[in-house]
Order: C-alpha cells, then structure tokens, then sequence
C-alpha cells in the first residue's frame, strides 16, 4: 500500500534532536491550547500546539515551546499528570518520564524560576509505560522488564506492588474509578487489579504473543484494544475474555495501540520501527481498512489530541501529525 506520505502528514514540528517519544496532556489544563511533550536522548520539551481545526484564526498549525527540561539520559516514556495547569497563577506543570536507567523522574514546573525533579528508584529493568492517577494525580503506576507493576506516591514511596509473569508492556488507569488499574503483559495476558484488595479481579487473553501495547478506551470503558503479534484486538469486557475482533494489519510486527479521545471506535496502531519508515495505520472499527495510512522515518511514539481526531508521531528531528475523520 505505497501513498504519498507527505500528502497524510497534516503538519510537522522540527525538534532539535530524535524524537523517543511524544505525548499531548490527556487532561484539560485549562487553555485553549494543547500541551504536548516530547523526549529526546537528554532532555524533554514541554510545549502548546493550537490547529485550525479548533480555532479558525490559525493557519494550519501554532507550536510553541514553554521550556526544554534538562533529563541526561534518553527518554522512553512520558506521562502528564492532571495537576497541570496553565490558567493557575504561577502555571504548574507536572510530568513524570521513565529512562533506560530504569529510574523514574517526577518534573515540577512553574515555567519560571521553580523547578524540581525527584527520582524513584526501585525497578530493576527497563521501565515500558507509565500513567498518573487521573482524578487526583497524586499516584503514578509504572510496568517493567522485571515482571513487576507498582505504583509510587509523589515522593517515590511504593505503595503497590503486583508481580507480573512476563514482562509489563502497557498500564492504564480507569478514568472514573481511581481503584482500577489495567496492566497487560508480553505474554498475552490483560489483568485488571483492585488497589484498595490490591487484588486481580478480571483478565483478558489475546492467545497470541508478544503483546506490545494495550489501551483502555476512555470514550468507552467497556473497550480494550492491544496488538499483539502482528494484529490488532479489541474486547468488549461486558461480553468473554477473548477478544471480539481482531485483524492484522502490519506486515513486520505491531508496536503501539492508542485509542482516540474522542472517538470510541477510532484507534491508531504503528508497526515496529523499520530501517527506514514506520508504518501509522488510523482505523475505524466500521470500516475494514484503514481509514489513513501514515508513514514516519523511524517512527516512535503515537499519541492522540484530547478533543481532535488528530494524532502525533516522533521521528528523526520532527513530529509528525496526522488529521483524520471522526
């Protein structure tokens, strides 16, 4: 399926170094604009995007960078906390980043002359997702290599610890009920766990392995999508504990699932970064072939605008984003 590249990628951002990674802020932080944040091999950006999809006054796209945070070290995952804030007086800016030093970093931000960083130390292999509490912010739970999941209060105490029976590849928090966590396994395995029993109470087979990424539709609780193998999956949880549909789309092998904010049957998946592009499929789950085809240079990194059909993608010095129908 060869398509002419340039003519999906809607906008692109120039970045002064790889991109690893790349996450808009999944909460409201209060301005019109959209934080984004993106992460190279020693430092993490932080910046607001505003597209002529929302605001008729823009042409195409405004991208402005806030402030470059210093890291020393490559960054592989980012998440933004609900803390965050651009119409509070100072601003605050909260992010935490996991680095192939198997540490956990937590950024405090005022844009001005306050910012601190703590480290959480306690994973002993590479660290592969991570996500806030999304009411409070007040707890991130991370997934690693060590076939562990746990979850750290803001001062890097554990307070959970689940042990996993194959790597933790993806981990998500249910947006309404702030005791539900979702953590999916390289082996093929979902499980949902109670923080307060600190307990497993449901869990999802894909019988097909390496699971790479899952996600946890916010439009639609009920829905969980992952790819595994070279396949995309989706469950209804209401209905088996095996997934209601399922398709492969990239030829090599799957890499990230996301789900679309705005959209509960919109999702995007990307295939493992090749030796020269990487393939971004946009689907929706009533048409049965994507509904865009993207291609990046060595891409990585797939998140989605908050209240867009807009996604984004890193790559060698840029960003790409991509428009889609709803």
């Amino acid at each position: 399926m060869k398509q002419d590249s340039t003519r999906n990628t809607a906008y692109t951002v120039d970045c002064e170094d790889y991109v690893h990674v790349v996450k808009f802020n999944p909460f409201d932080s209060g301005d019109a604009c959209s934080l984004i944040a993106y992460g190279g091999n020693n430092y993490v950006v932080v910046g607001t995007c505003r597209f002529q999809e929302e605001d008729a006054e823009v042409e195409g796209m405004q991208y402005k960078a806030l402030r470059t945070f210093h890291h020393g070290i490559r960054v592989d995952a980012i998440a933004w906390s609900p803390e965050t804030r651009l119409d509070a007086l100072p601003p605050q800016i909260r992010f935490c980043t996991a680095a192939s030093d198997r540490k956990l970093r937590l950024f405090t931000s005022d844009l001005q002359d306050k910012n601190e960083f703590k480290t959480f130390d306690g994973h002993s292999d590479y660290i592969n997702d991570l996500v806030f509490a999304p009411k409070e912010g007040q707890e991130v739970a991370s997934v690693s290599d060590d076939h562990t999941c746990r979850v750290w209060d803001l001062e890097g105490n554990e307070k959970a610890h689940f042990v996993l029976r194959s790597p933790g590849m993806s981990v998500c928090w249910h947006p309404e009920e702030a005791f539900k966590l979702m953590v999916a396994e390289k082996n093929g395995t979902i499980r949902f766990y109670d923080l307060i029993t600190q307990q497993a109470i449901l869990s999802l087979e894909c019988e097909q392995t390496p699971l790479m990424s899952a996600d946890w539709c916010l439009k639609n609780t009920l829905k969980i999508g992952a790819v595994a193998g070279s396949d995309w999956l989706i469950w209804d949880i209401t209905h088996s504990s095996y997934p209601q549909d399922k398709r492969p789309v990239h030829v090599d092998r799957a890499r990230l699932f996301r789900w679309s904010q705005v959209n509960e049957n919109l999702f995007a998946t990307t295939g493992y970064p090749g030796k020269t592009t990487t393939q971004l499929l946009v689907h929706h789950l009533g048409h049965p072939q994507p509904i865009l085809t993207g291609t990046a240079a060595v891409g990585s990194g797939l998140t989605w605008h908050r209240t867009l059909p807009l996604c984004a993608v890193g790559g060698d010095h840029k960003i790409f984003f991509w428009v889609t129908e709803m």
